[in-house]
């Protein structure tokens, strides 16, 4: 599971997804599929970027925040530490790792938009990655909204 952030203008946003992956080695590419429902998706619409973040097994309150809330209702970022990256994406401070991507296509799938990215930034490598959240961490969820 990964929180993907966003921002366009002055509107930011950011989500919990279980599609996305690395697609390509070099040169060095990461997918990330975004349900069309989803606030996150319509600012993802007119942004530059996108920031992808793991979280440690004990983040479980941001998974909750960014898969179980709606930023059509709240700012999830008043909650959260965070910094702005490149292209104006807010990059969380407290996860395990992350990547800045820059949007290279948007690829219609149904009920998904995929976004390729080209990694611009990423996290410094830590010592030791502690367990990550994993959908079975998450699958209890109520979702902001329908996928």
């Amino acid at each position: 599971m990964y929180v993907v952030t966003t921002a366009a203008g002055d509107e930011r946003a950011g989500c919990l997804v279980g599609f996305a992956s690395q697609c390509s080695m070099d040169p060095p590419r990461f997918m990330v599929w975004l349900s069309k429902a989803n606030h996150t998706y319509r600012v993802a619409r007119d942004a530059s970027h996108l920031a992808v973040h793991t979280l440690r097994r004990d983040q479980r309150g941001t998974a909750e925040l960014f898969g179980g809330r709606t930023g059509d209702d709240i700012d999830k970022f008043r909650g959260v530490e965070w910094s702005p990256g490149e292209g104006a994406v807010p990059v969380l401070t407290d996860c395990c790792a992350w990547l800045v991507g820059r949007i290279l296509e948007r690829v219609d799938a149904g009920d998904h938009v995929g976004h390729l990215l080209a990694p611009v930034a990423e996290s410094p490598p830590g010592p030791v990655r502690p367990p990550l959240v994993r959908f079975s961490d998450v699958m209890d969820l109520s979702p902001g909204h329908p996928a």
